[in-house]
């Protein structure tokens, strides 16, 4: 069965956690009476604590050095960080009304895919961080709230944006005729948000910061500094970096400017309905060419345990469906039609067509792995019953039209999600009760 995408590790920028951003729940008074925190800022029902505040801070200071971005003001710097923590503490106060909550299992999945990405294994992972410095307890309690975040803004924000394939048609067609389109980019930026419900003089004044801003960048200061000091991006406190980007998976405003620009240069200030943007465009490579991928052919049966056939019972039925079928009696679609419990093959005989390995659960990717063409496999269970599966064949395959339409795809809705992304924040933000005490 295919895996679904959500939280997989195409998607979740939910696990590129820094080493840890708030280091203890909420600190009490003594017995004695003595002031162990402050409160930093009062979030509808919650708190933000100047422990946490103290902590990031000091987390994003030790990275922004690292990555040789020259650090604002610090008094600038904290606010910023505080900004983020309340737009956090707002997140998970919406997810909890939604009956949001995490399984321990999501959790752990997204820890493997963390020790993955390390080249750990989960069991590893705790003895990592502890050598960091990072408390194992507490690292698993905030990924939890932050993928609750993802999971909230995937229903909030993600699935409600829709890319029809007339628009897609569209938007490859015109990034074939950009500059940019053979290439891929480094590219920071940063945002001055507008509201939507904006008056004139609010637009006039953002308009007014942007243009002032983007003139220091033109006149040599440091883009990453500024976009810490001013940016209300989500990558604000990344000193603005987007990271790599395919020129067709830049959003149209920006892949016409970025394909005339060169490495070092600051775009003028760029308006789209989220607000004012200024792009400084750091380094360009060639994109990759072809991308050839091994595809197998497979069909395959499925069956579910009830409460009248168990585990063992369905097992034996499979095992026994499948030596009356390599006995040589071909009834696979048949069978498949009459009894497999997978509505969207069973109907085509069990058949999968072509695809990927990676599409399927490990499990299913497993075994597949194991079989020669023509075979069939032993029963086996994964998450969604029992199985028997047939390698008709393999092939390799050039996917790069296929990949550049789905790579459009993504870049299309990745770049609707960013401005529906920060209209969402905006909006949740102007709709809470936020008091800064610092």
């Amino acid at each position: 069965m295919r895996r679904s995408v959500f939280l997989s590790s195409a998607g979740l920028s939910v696990l590129g956690l820094v080493a840890m951003s708030v280091a203890s729940a909420a600190k009490e008074l003594s017995t004695n009476g003595v002031l162990l925190d402050r409160v930093a800022a009062v979030v509808n029902e919650g708190v933000v604590l100047q422990s946490e505040l103290d902590l990031q801070t000091h987390e994003i200071e030790a990275r922004l050095r690292t990555q040789n971005v020259a650090l604002p003001p610090e008094s600038v710097l904290r606010q910023q960080v505080l900004e983020r923590l309340v737009q956090e503490e707002i997140q998970q106060q919406h997810a909890d009304r939604a009956g949001i909550r995490v399984s321990d299992e999501q959790v752990n999945a997204a820890m493997e895919d963390i020790a993955a990405r390390q080249k750990l294994t989960l069991e590893q992972l705790p003895q990592k961080l502890a050598a960091d410095g990072v408390d194992y307890a507490q690292y698993r309690t905030e990924l939890k709230k932050e993928i609750a975040r993802q999971i909230l803004r995937q229903r909030d924000v993600v699935q409600r944006i829709v890319v029809t394939p007339r628009e897609l048609d569209q938007y490859l067609e015109h990034q074939k005729k950009t500059a940019s389109a053979a290439n891929e980019y480094n590219v920071a930026h940063i945002l001055i948000a507008v509201a939507q419900d904006a008056k004139p003089a609010q637009l006039a004044q953002s308009k007014k910061l942007a243009h002032e801003i983007d003139e220091r960048a033109h006149n040599g200061e440091d883009f990453g500094a500024l976009a810490v000091s001013y940016s209300q991006s989500e990558s604000a406190l990344e000193g603005g970096s987007l990271g790599w980007r395919k020129g067709t998976e830049l959003p149209t405003f920006l892949a016409d400017v970025i394909g005339r620009m060169k490495p070092g240069d600051v775009s003028d200030v760029l308006q789209t309905p989220s607000g004012f943007h200024i792009v400084k465009l750091l380094d360009t490579r060639a994109a990759g060419g072809a991308q050839i991928v091994q595809q197998v052919h497979l069909r395959h049966i499925l069956v579910k345990p009830t409460e009248i056939e168990d585990d063992a019972t369905v097992e034996q039925k499979l095992a026994r469906w499948r030596e009356q079928i390599v006995s040589g009696k071909d009834q696979f679609a048949v069978l498949a039609k009459t009894y497999s419990k997978d509505p969207s093959s069973a109907i085509n005989g069990g058949d999968l067509g072509w695809s990927e390995s990676s599409v399927f659960v490990p499990e299913f990717a497993g075994v597949v792995a194991s079989l020669k063409d023509g075979e069939i496999s032993q029963p086996f269970r994964t998450q969604y019953g029992w199985h028997i599966v047939q390698l008709l064949g393999h092939r390799d395959f050039d996917n790069t039209n296929e990949a550049a339409r789905e790579r459009a795809f993504q870049a299309m809705r990745d770049s609707r999600v960013e401005e529906a992304t920060e209209l969402w924040l905006q909006q949740i933000r102007d709709e809470s009760y936020v008091e800064l005490r610092l």
